[in-house]
């Protein structure tokens, strides 16, 4: 009986307690989208109503048109493409080529495998500015600046110290009796990573894929470094141009503000992002927590 009196109080409380973690979720979540909400409001409004007191809340007129005079202060569309192809060259290279040095880390037994692999993971603590410059000084030497080869070449010798430790995290849970028994077979090396362990790590491509994704298409130092023609440059240095734009002689020429034009050459930046991540996202998360089961 008293089992049976106290049910409907642990009941109500575990309501409770379940009503408020969900409202707590719900706020949070509101509250991280705001910025994006308001981001996209503002490229939908015109060039007077992102500085009316008291702001609006919402487009009142709703301007579709600002996205196409983007195009008109800087070459936006073509920036775009030139990200796009530059965004993929750089994750399938990356990717691949990090897949296959860590194989040989995880499977290959030789001498020296796991000094080279400390030497590979320090790398991770020296700062990118320590070999700037002489990085691009060897790449003026070679005639590479102000081509996309810079951006891409390296990529495909490794894919990154961070790159090659998350997948030889992921590689490392795989049963190494696996490879064996694939060998017993008659399966080559190549064999064995192109038809078993590419399609069992898919979370983890899929993973760096989006990492990869994320880091070439937000990148604006590299491109700012090496990339000196208009019709080579990416999103990021487009952005920074369309701010100049925005603040400075286009602006006073046209006899408008045009903030919402940088608006909206923000939000077309961000759409190919956003889609990615929330299609994946259910890989990315799976891959990290796979990547660390076992070191």
């Amino acid at each position: 009986m008293d089992k049976l009196r106290r049910w409907p109080v642990m009941s109500l409380r575990f309501f409770s307690l379940h009503f408020f973690a969900n409202a707590v979720t719900v706020l949070l979540g509101l509250l991280f989208a705001f910025p994006l909400y308001w981001a996209v409001s503002n490229a939908l409004k015109g060039p007077r109503e992102m500085f009316r007191i008291p702001p609006l809340w919402y487009p009142p007129h709703p301007r579709f048109q600002n996205f196409l005079e983007v195009n008109e202060l800087v070459p936006f569309f073509l920036f775009m493409q030139n990200t796009a192809v530059l965004t993929v060259l750089r994750t399938v290279g990356g990717v691949f080529s990090a897949s296959l040095v860590a194989y040989g880390f995880t499977f290959f037994r030789f001498r020296g495998r796991n000094i080279l692999f400390f030497i590979l993971i320090g790398t991770m603590m020296l700062p990118a500015e320590v070999t700037l410059v002489p990085t691009y000084v060897m790449f003026s030497k070679v005639g590479w600046v102000d081509s996309i080869k810079p951006l891409v070449v390296p990529l495909w010798f490794g894919g990154g110290a961070f790159s090659i430790f998350l997948f030889r995290q992921f590689f490392a849970s795989i049963p190494r009796e696996l490879n064996e028994a694939a060998k017993v077979d008659g399966c080559s090396s190549f064999r064995f990573y192109w038809s078993i362990l590419v399609p069992l790590s898919k979370p983890a491509f899929i993973t760096l894929s989006i990492l990869f994704f994320q880091w070439s298409w937000n990148d604006l130092m590299e491109p700012l470094i090496y990339l000196n023609s208009i019709e080579k440059q990416t999103i990021p240095v487009g952005l920074l141009s369309l701010r100049s734009a925005a603040s400075g002689a286009v602006a006073l020429k046209l006899g408008k503000p045009t903030e919402h034009l940088l608006m909206a050459g923000a939000v077309m930046a961000m759409v190919p992002s956003v889609i990615v991540f929330f299609t994946l996202q259910r890989y990315f998360i799976r891959g990290i927590i796979m990547s660390g089961i076992k070191g």
